[in-house]
């Protein structure tokens, strides 16, 4: 059986044409794309850290979110950087 995953790289701006026009609209989208992925069988989900960023800075209440709302999906952070 194969495993399929996906990062998000968890970005936000206030570009013409972004969907995202806050930190919390990033979160947001983040719980709700996770959700998704969980009901069409995806297995992991890892979130890039921000740090010193407006979203996403501390992920763990992030994947604690995605967690109580998800019942098979595996996440976790796939980098921290640090500046």
């Amino acid at each position: 059986m194969k495993n399929i995953g996906f990062l998000s790289f968890g970005f936000w701006n206030r570009g013409v044409g972004s969907r995202v026009r806050s930190a919390a609209d990033s979160l947001t989208q983040a719980v709700e794309i996770a959700v998704a992925a969980d009901e069409v069988g995806i297995d992991r989900a890892y979130f890039r850290v921000h740090h010193f960023a407006k979203q996403q800075s501390s992920p763990f209440p992030l994947l604690a979110a995605i967690a109580a709302r998800t019942t098979h999906l595996e996440v976790g952070t796939g980098v921290i950087d640090m500046r």
